[in-house]
């Protein structure tokens, strides 16, 4: 059915998924047949049963097989597709058919590709392990009450300690303005689902928060760009956005943005202020990289004291992405919406979560913690800024803190075709149409400057440029 070729650089998992892909994909396995059984093809090809799991678990993820209990493997036919029309776009494409899905996807299942420069996390050992240990310990002495779902609003220390630790941010506000949420991803979602309707005008970074821009299109939001600049955002260029499109709410991040890395002034912090009043605007700020940064600076919600501005946060990056603890303050009427979204989508957050972080974060050595973090990333910066400039990289900016670089080299015209070669290799890099708010293709690509130290990396990108 298809050559396996044992000597060859590419993985044989790859060379299996790509070659099943292909027959599937051109109509030579067409839809309901059923594919040789997992010990048929792994004697048929004399390779281990383990990497034939491996590939079929692949297909299967990316929706090109389907398994059924006791009969095996079958092609899965696609919604929408009949016999004799086109097949949906493979990798290669910049279409959302791939890109949303198989990135997600590669981005969280974390057994399939073994170098991530493109994902957004810390590695573990990076994580303040040590301190949810203690937490947990800790936490096996105390008496819990096992049969109950915890306050609707989140483990009441927990707001509190978030409350005071704002408040040093010059923040003011009361603990009942603090709604825990299961990271950062729901606070989001929950702000979304109360801010936006269906053929709404929403204001974006662009390029923005992935995540948030797959959740704003589900939505049916109409998505308006901002273009980020490395002091912050093209000024004219938003205002101009506003006053054309009118949107009802800015989804922004000023701090250590994702994908660019990029920093907001102050001047231009007062200036979304200031057009946020003017045309009447809601402006959710997504602060999850706050802890990352070394200097102390201001953040919309600080200067607006949450008149106009729902804030947004997390601890999943920095105590652990398993800990699902992040949080939204606003206005107190508003806290309150978003409190009644939340039991209705899910009831209440995890307080035996809630409990935990608090316990990491009330730590003796969370702010050493911190402190060894970010010099770990300011180095990382360093180390990778320099290497990818030595390699001909345009670098957007360099913010020596964060998690992330933003770069393009002119011999990459198409970071998604990029990413899917390297994902032959064994990596996942993230291409820029993803963080775009139109899903053009683009040359830039976002490097996690903490998953950036394996040597692999570079040769790939090497390799690609030469090949140009």
């Amino acid at each position: 059915m298809l050559s396996l070729h044992p000597q060859s650089s590419t993985p044989l998992v790859v060379q299996i998924v790509d070659g099943l892909r292909c027959l599937i994909d051109d109509g030579t396995l067409r839809a309901g047949t059923k594919v040789p059984s997992i010990r048929q093809f792994a004697h048929a090809h004399d390779v281990s049963v383990f990497t034939v799991v491996e590939a079929y678990d692949r297909l299967v993820a990316q929706g090109r097989l389907v398994s059924r209990p006791h009969s095996g493997f079958f092609v899965r036919r696609r919604s929408g597709s009949v016999p004799g029309t086109a097949p949906l776009a493979t990798a290669g494409a910049a279409g959302t058919s791939f890109d949303s899905m198989w990135y997600l996807r590669k981005i969280f299942e974390n057994r399939h590709l073994s170098m991530k420069p493109g994902c957004g996390w810390l590695p573990g050992e990076w994580l303040f392990g040590d301190g949810v240990k203690r937490a947990m310990r800790a936490l096996a002495t105390d008496e819990l009450d096992f049969g109950g779902y915890g306050d609707p609003k989140g483990y009441e220390p927990l707001r509190r300690f978030i409350g005071d630790a704002l408040a040093e941010h010059e923040m003011g506000l009361a603990p009942e303005q603090v709604l825990l949420t299961q990271g950062s991803s729901q606070a989001l979602d929950l702000a979304a689902r109360r801010l936006v309707r269906p053929g709404d005008t929403v204001l974006v970074d662009d390029p923005g928060y992935a995540n948030l821009l797959f959740g704003l299109r589900f939505l049916g939001a109409r998505l308006v760009g901002a273009p980020r600049t490395p002091q912050g955002w093209d000024l004219p260029a938003l205002e101009a956005a506003i006053a054309l499109h009118k949107p009802r709410v800015f989804f922004t991040q000023p701090r250590l943005q994702s994908p660019t890395g990029s920093v907001a002034q102050l001047a231009h912090l007062h200036r979304v202020l200031q057009l946020a009043e003017k045309h009447d605007l809601v402006v959710v700020e997504n602060d999850i990289y706050a802890d990352l940064d070394p200097e102390p600076r201001p953040s919309l919600a600080s200067l607006d004291q949450l008149a106009r501005v729902v804030h947004i946060s997390s601890y999943s990056k920095t105590i652990s992405p398993n800990i699902r603890v992040g949080f939204v303050v606003a206005h107190p009427d508003l806290v309150e919406d978003l409190a009644q979204l939340k039991m209705i989508s899910g009831l209440t957050s995890s307080e035996f979560a809630e409990r935990l972080a608090f316990g990491a974060l009330t730590d003796g050595r969370w702010r050493k913690h911190l402190k060894g973090l970010r010099e770990r990333l300011a180095k990382a910066h360093a180390r990778v800024g320099q290497r990818l400039d030595d390699m001909g990289f345009e670098l957007f900016n360099e913010p020596k803190a964060g998690l992330f670089l933003w770069a393009r080299h002119a011999d990459m015209p198409d970071s998604g075709l990029t990413a899917h070669q390297a994902a032959e290799h064994d990596i996942l890099l993230g291409p820029g149409h993803l963080f775009a708010a139109d899903l053009q293709p683009s040359p830039w690509m976002r490097f996690n400057v903490a998953f950036c130290d394996d040597e692999r990396v570079f040769s790939f990108l090497e390799t690609q440029r030469r090949a140009a």
